[in-house]
Parts: structure tokens; C-alpha cells; sequence
């Protein structure tokens, strides 16, 4: 995912949805922290991983390092900015 468009809307619409079907009474308060916690654990480790992965600066063996805390800080100029 090189497209830095793409990247924030994968970033920003599943999110959205969470906080949207959580404000219309869709899914009740376990739920949302359970879809929470995946969003910001799995999908996003996985999201950032992956983006990583395509722009060569790591190895797809490496994806699961990103839920290590500071590892997306490492990559800020290249995941969120270019």
C-alpha cells in the first residue's frame, strides 16, 4: 500500500464505523472495547506492518514487530508522511 490516501482512509473508516455503530446503539459497550482493542492491536500492527513491508524497509517476517510500543514512532516520516 504505497498510496498515502488509501493508507489514512484504511486507517480512519473502520474507526470510524467502531465509534459510528457504537453512537447509533448498534453494538453495546463490550463490544466496542473488543473491536477496539483489535483495531488498535491486529489491524493496525498489521496495516502498518504491511505498508512497510511494500515500501521495502522491512522484511514480511518482521510485520508483527509493530505491536512492539515505539516501533511506529521508528517509522513516522515513512508511514504517515510520505
Amino acid at each position: 500500500m504505497k498510496n498515502l490516501f488509501l493508507y489514512y482512509l484504511s486507517i480512519f473508516v473502520p474507526l470510524g464505523l467502531i465509534i459510528w455503530l457504537s453512537k447509533i446503539e448498534s453494538i453495546d459497550s463490550l463490544y466496542f472495547i473488543l473491536l477496539f482493542f483489535f483495531y488498535a492491536l491486529i489491524y493496525r500492527t498489521y496495516l502498518d506492518g504491511y505498508r512497510l513491508y511494500k515500501k521495502n524497509i522491512i522484511l514480511k517476517k518482521d510485520i508483527w514487530k509493530m505491536i512492539i510500543p515505539g516501533n511506529r514512532f521508528e517509522y513516522f516520516k515513512e508511514l504517515y508522511l510520505s
